[in-house]
Parts: C-alpha cells; structure tokens; sequence
C-alpha cells in the first residue's frame, strides 16, 4: 500500500520561505509523476506544480511560476515544493500526489494522496 506523507508546513511572514517535502513509501517511487496540490478554505482543490519521474520535465499553475520550484530525489523517495516569496494568498493545506505515466495538471487524474501541510503566510 502506497504512503505519502508530507512536511515541512508552517506559520511564515509574506515574503518569506518554506520548503516542503514530501516521502513515498510501498512502491517504486521513480515510476512515478509526482504533484503538488493546494486547498484553501472554501475552495476547491487546485494544480500547484508536477514533475516527471526523472525530474526532466515541470510544470507550474501560473499563481506560482518563478516563486515556486518542485524537485525529486529518487533516491530518497522524496518530492520536495520549494516555495518563495510567499503571499497570503498562498496559505492553503498543500498536498502531495502520485500517478503513473506522465506528469497532469489535473487533479482526478492523480491516484494516491497524501494527508496534506498546512501553510500559513501572515504577518
């Protein structure tokens, strides 16, 4: 059974930092395209950024690009979401997802979920 677990969420200024990350355990990791997802309250959840399994390709929602970069180590079963020049308008429970083949922008089309970060960005 396919575990993912994410970290690295926290409180933090506007225009601060945070990484997070996110650990894939019960299959082979890097046979995957991994994605990272975001739901604010009373919102549904949305696309955030994707990578392949060889970290050859990305792809990022347009609120993000050139603040936000996803990364992998298969080695370590790990994808990470470096995220900078938070906003408010950032905060959001950050989750993390798997699916094979290549990498999507959409949400359905991602089978395994992990149980989500929260994120805050206030001062």
């Amino acid at each position: 059974q396919v575990q993912l677990v994410e970290s690295g969420g926290g409180l933090v200024q506007p225009g601060g930092s945070l990484r997070l990350s996110c650990a894939v355990s019960g299959r082979t990791f890097s046979h995957y395209a991994m994605g990272w997802f975001r739901q604010a309250p009373g919102k549904e959840r949305e696309f955030v950024a994707t990578i392949s399994w060889n970290g050859d390709n990305t792809y990022y929602a347009d609120s993000v690009k050139g603040r936000f970069s996803i990364s992998r180590d298969n080695a370590k079963n790990t994808v990470y979401l470096q995220m900078n020049r938070l906003k408010p308008e950032d905060t959001a429970v950050y989750y993390c997802a798997s699916r094979a083949y290549a990498i999507s922008i959409v949400t359905r089309d991602y089978t395994s979920w992990g149980q989500g970060t929260q994120v805050t960005v206030s001062s």
